[in-house]
This record gives C-alpha cells, sequence and structure tokens, in this order.
C-alpha cells in the first residue's frame, strides 16, 4: 500500500455525506476517495418495504454524491468481500473504510471481510455513526449490561455525545473511474408491486429531507412532543425514525438539536431526548443477547401457547385491517398506505396480535419487517417483545390495551379512524380509498364493501390471554 492509493468507503445503513465519520477520515488522508454501495445477499433478505427504501436512499445519496464531483460506485455479489475485492483489484484501493452495524449477521460478514482483508494487506476500519453509544461502553456498576431502561437513561444521559462533522467540502476523485452496475437492474422494487407508487409521496428522502424534517419538528412541534406524541392524528411526532434507520442522518445530529432545544426551554425536549435513547437501548440488548432478534428474551416464555400459523385466518384479517376493531385496522391500512405506523398505534396492534389474538409476536414482527420502510432490527425486535411480554423491560402480560377505550382516550374525535378506514362513509379521505389501490388484487378487498365484525370478543380474548398468563405462571 502507498501513500496515494485510493480508499474505498463502503456505504451501507449510512446514506449521508454530514457526520460521517468514515467519509470524513477518508477525506482528511487526502488520498483518492471511491464511494461504493454493495448490494449482497444481506440487503437482498430485506422484506419488500425495507428494500424499495433503501433503494430509493442510494439513488439519493448517488445524486448527492454528484453534486460534489464525484460518484456512487453500485456492484451486486451474493457475498460483499467479493465485491470489495473485484474492486480493490481494479482501482488498486490500499483501504477499505465503513460504518459499524451491530446485527449478528452484519457483525460477522464485517469481522470476516475485515480478517481477510488485513491479511492481504489492505487497511481496514471500521467507525462508529450509527449509534452515539457504542453498546459495549455502557456498563453497570458491577460490570453488566443494562436490562432495563430507565437506569441505561441515567447512565447515559450525562455523557458527552460528540459532535457532529460537517460533510466533506472535497472529495478527491480517482484517476479512472471503476465500471458501475444500474441500480435500476437490482429491481430493488419489484416486491412492492402497484404500492410503491401509493407510498412514493409519504417518504421523506435523502439527506436534505431528513435534515429539514428535523428542522421543522425542533422549531414547530418540540415544545408539544410530550403531549401530543401519543395522539395518532395529530402531526406530533419527529417521524425521525425513517431516516434514522437508513443512516440519512445521524443520532448524533438529532441529539444535539434535542439539546439546544432543552437548553432553550422546549417543554418536550427532554422526552425527545429518551426516545433516541430507547433506540440505544434497543441496540445495547441486541448486541448483549442477539437472541432478542428471534427468541424469547425471557426464556421462560418458549412455553407460553401463543399460536405460531401466520397463515391462520384471524391473523390474515389482522394483516388486512379487517378485524373489526376500527383502531386496529385504521392503524393495520396507515402500515400498508404510508410504509410507517405511529408509535401508539404501534403498541395497540401488537397488543391486540399477541393478545387478543394469542398469536406469537415474532409474526406481526415478521409482518412489520416486510411492511416498515423505517424498518429497524433492534427496534422492530425490541418494541413486539415489549409489548407481548416476553422482552426486557417488559409491558407486564396483565396489561392487555382495550383498543376501544384506547382509540377514545387517543382518537375522541376519530379523526385517526375516519382517516384510514373507508367502509362506511359517504366520502372517505383520499388516505384510506389509497389502502384499496396499494394492497393486493388477491386480497378482494373494495371500499364498497361492508365494515367487518369483530373477528374477537375484545372482553373474551383478554380472558382468554390472562388465562394463559396464569396457567403458565403455575
Amino acid at each position: 500500500m502507498n501513500d496515494t492509493s485510493p480508499i474505498l468507503v463502503w456505504f451501507r445503513r449510512d446514506l449521508r455525506l454530514s457526520d460521517h465519520a468514515a467519509l470524513s477520515a477518508a477525506c482528511a488522508s487526502g488520498r483518492p476517495v471511491i464511494p461504493v454501495f454493495v448490494h449482497d445477499g444481506l440487503s437482498d433478505k430485506l422484506g419488500a418495504a425495507p428494500k424499495w427504501r433503501l433503494g430509493l436512499g442510494v439513488a439519493a445519496l448517488a445524486d448527492a454524491l454528484e453534486q460534489k464531483g464525484s460518484r456512487l460506485i453500485l456492484r451486486r455479489a451474493d457475498q460483499a468481500l467479493d465485491a470489495l475485492k473485484e474492486l480493490i483489484e481494479e482501482t488498486g484501493a490500499g483501504a477499505v473504510y465503513w460504518s459499524r452495524l451491530y446485527d449478528p449477521e452484519t457483525v460477522a460478514r464485517d469481522s470476516a471481510i475485515k480478517e481477510h482483508l488485513k491479511g492481504q494487506g489492505i487497511e481496514a476500519r471500521s467507525f462508529g455513526g450509527h449509534l452515539m453509544f457504542e453498546p459495549w461502553t455502557v456498563e453497570t456498576k458491577t460490570g453488566g449490561f443494562y436490562k432495563v431502561y430507565s437506569p441505561f437513561w441515567k447512565s447515559v444521559k450525562t455523557r458527552d455525545v460528540e459532535p457532529p462533522r460537517a460533510a466533506p467540502s472535497d472529495l478527491h476523485p480517482p484517476e479512472s473511474w471503476p465500471k458501475s452496475d444500474d441500480l435500476a437492474d437490482w429491481q430493488m422494487d419489484a416486491q412492492m408491486n402497484r404500492g410503491a407508487a401509493v407510498v412514493r409521496p409519504f417518504v421523506q428522502l435523502g439527506e436534505t429531507a431528513a435534515q429539514a424534517r428535523l428542522g421543522h419538528f425542533i422549531a414547530h412541534l418540540i415544545d408539544d412532543y410530550k403531549d401530543n406524541r401519543n395522539t395518532p392524528a395529530t402531526d406530533g411526532t419527529s417521524n425521525m425514525s425513517e431516516n434514522l434507520s437508513l443512516g440519512e442522518i445521524s443520532p448524533h445530529q438529532c441529539w444535539h438539536a434535542g439539546q439546544r432545544a432543552l437548553q432553550e426551554g422546549k417543554r418536550g425536549a427532554e422526552t425527545f431526548l429518551k426516545e433516541l435513547v430507547w433506540r440505544e437501548f434497543a441496540y445495547h440488548l441486541m448486541h448483549h443477547t442477539p437472541r432478542i432478534l428471534d427468541q424469547n428474551w425471557r426464556e421462560e416464555w418458549d412455553d407460553f401457547p401463543w399460536q405460531d400459523d401466520g397463515r391462520a385466518a384471524e391473523v390474515w384479517a389482522w394483516k388486512k385491517g379487517r378485524t373489526g376493531v376500527p383502531f386496529v385496522d385504521a392503524a393495520m391500512r396507515e402500515l400498508y398506505v404510508t410504509g410507517r405506523m405511529h408509535n401508539r398505534a404501534r403498541m395497540i396492534v401488537a397488543s391486540y396480535l399477541t393478545k387478543h389474538l394469542m398469536t406469537h409476536w415474532r409474526i406481526g414482527q415478521a409482518w412489520f419487517e416486510e411492511c416498515l420502510i423505517d424498518w429497524d432490527p433492534a427496534s422492530n425486535a425490541m418494541g413486539w417483545q415489549w409489548t407481548a411480554g416476553s422482552g426486557p423491560d417488559a409491558a407486564p402480560y396483565f396489561r392487555v390495551f382495550n383498543p376501544v377505550t384506547q382509540r377514545e382516550k387517543f382518537d375522541p374525535d376519530a379523526a385517526y379512524v375516519d382517516r384510514w378506514i373507508a367502509e362506511g362513509q359517504e366520502q372517505p379521505h383520499d388516505d384510506a380509498l389509497a389502502f384499496f389501490e396499494a394492497c393486493p388484487r388477491h386480497w378482494g378487498t373494495d371500499p364498497q364493501d361492508s365494515y367487518p365484525m369483530p373477528i374477537v370478543s375484545l372482553d373474551g380474548g383478554r380472558k382468554r390471554a390472562l388465562t394463559a398468563y396464569e396457567a403458565r405462571k403455575d
């Protein structure tokens, strides 16, 4: 390796130019920088909506790099290492830099790549940036990891968070660029079918949009965030999860914006900071107990009598937003039209599936994994296990959210329900009608259909769940 050899900056879920430690380090070296994205077997396994959204994000990053006089080189390979090796051979690159990720499959992949590259005399460096606090740096007083959120928050809330870096002013190009795949050939939108056109208007795409979204929230919404974040018909949340999931904005940027709002006395600022740390807590747990992704975090729940048939009629009614429970159905339709779901609604639909329908949380987790444009492995897993009762710091199993009383409390004027449910309305909202444009034709749904009767009695479903819970304890 010599000091003039190019550096490959391997982009993954860090689709931004500002506050990007790996990119900044490469640019600071003075060597040519070749930005790269590899569509490998791990990204190909993504569900329909997150894969489509990733493709949009990659295209936006490519545009941003072109505006800087650079390029994003695209390569597809079953194994990312194969693509990187080809690029090293073609370009003479002496280093590969990337931002760390933390799910077990990615860690195993990246560790093997780093070991191989170093063995070949290629510099391989990974950097932070997807999290504010590396999971192994947050420990209890006895040296273990945190299993409960509240002490985790107390441990990190006064920590220094590195200030965000500015975007590099110059990305020194190589003497010649390697060939690049055509993003359209990857067909990352194929599984979305006709739903892509419906969901697309709800996407806030790329780094510039992410910064604008954060700025709007801090300027206009954060003061009332603590009160409004639970009312799904109100524009009261940050909506940053979509951009954080793909790294179109960094948590550091969000944290420092929240801290400035806190210093200015904005009432909802601390609550916003706590939500950022809740995301960190999910990654902390995934790092220390990776079983949270696909197994009951509390092993004593392994014999709980959840049904695990994802094709059961009740489960399909839940997926289609046809349970006969308006709050649940509105939320499931919001998911299908926008690729996102209000957090309060996520708790309601998860409780209904795992408790009223006695269905395993993994089935709901997999559906969200298919449908969410803000899908995040750690947050999705912890959210489902928290609601189901099987996870760390979980909601007690005897806490069964009643979707009727929840609607009365958080959607008293039925504005949220009316926005998303068309049946029975003389002039349905456009978003309610969009659901029928997005969902597969073989579902056979029609806005002129009668709204269904409840598939289970709420009281009966609750009693069945609590009976099973008591029997498990005994």
